[in-house]
């Protein structure tokens, strides 16, 4: 790994969509390219070799829903020629097992993809003396959400959940919140429906946390705008809210 000597950390928005792509919008990923870390690997997740500054890959799944997995499937060829010399697969028990199972069966995909598969402890070290900690989540067959906190920053990734008052301890004073917030809160009679998020309920949530920044993502593949969620809304509640595009990188 990289050491960074007390420097910006970059903050890589590979995927920012739900569901399914759009042309504006790929599904789920979140890269710490000089780390090597990940978090989900959807459609997005073609984007990662070319900026990874590791030669060493650690995934982090939130759940096995398709539109977080399906661009694990496109590692083949960086891990065979040597770019990525390894692969660390982490999630829930049955989330990895349906990507072992379903993914990558010989009638979907026919090349056994060169990972290591790990069931994500309660907390464990990573690079630059990270500790990352996850929390379960309310969605369709449940999710995870992920906190690493460093001695000097901290951030949290919570996705395809509603928003729940237990999620605050876990949150609370985080340098960066990245939450999923696939409904504006005209359609959040979905959300209980669905296991989304939306606006206001998000915009809340990181206001009582005290989270210095929110970035947004996640947002529904039939909302295409450049706001898909209102973000004045958002922002009139914590001001500190952006929205996620593809491909935006932050320093923190």
């Amino acid at each position: 790994m990289v050491s960074l000597g007390g420097e910006d950390m970059r903050l890589q928005f590979l995927g920012t969509g739900g569901y399914h792509p759009t042309e504006r919008r790929h599904t789920a990923c979140v890269l710490l390219p000089e780390i090597g870390l990940a978090f989900d690997a959807g459609t997005s997740f073609f984007r990662v070799p070319a900026r990874l500054q590791s030669d060493d890959l650690d995934v982090y799944l939130s759940h096995a829903h398709l539109d977080h997995i399906v661009g694990l499937t496109y590692l083949i060829v960086p891990l065979l020629n040597g770019q990525i010399k390894n692969m660390h697969l982490y999630g829930r028990a049955q989330d990895l097992d349906a990507v072992r199972t379903h993914l990558f069966s010989q009638a979907l995909f026919p090349v056994p993809p060169n990972f290591e598969f790990h069931v994500v402890d309660d907390s464990h070290d990573i690079a630059e003396g990270g500790m990352l900690t996850h929390i379960s989540l309310q969605h369709p067959g449940e999710s995870l959400g992920y906190k690493i906190v460093w001695p000097d920053r901290s951030l949290a990734y919570l996705t395809d959940t509603t928003v729940e008052t237990s999620h605050l301890d876990f949150i609370r004073g985080v340098d960066v919140l990245i939450h999923e917030c696939n409904f504006p809160d005209s359609m959040a009679q979905w959300c209980g429906k669905t296991g989304h998020s939306h606006t206001s309920a998000v915009a809340q949530l990181a206001r009582d946390a005290q989270v210095g920044r929110l970035m947004l993502t996640h947002f529904d593949p039939q909302s295409p705008d450049d706001d898909p969620v209102d973000l004045a809304t958002a922002q009139s509640i914590f001001p500190a809210t952006e929205i996620a595009e593809d491909l935006m990188e932050l320093d923190f």
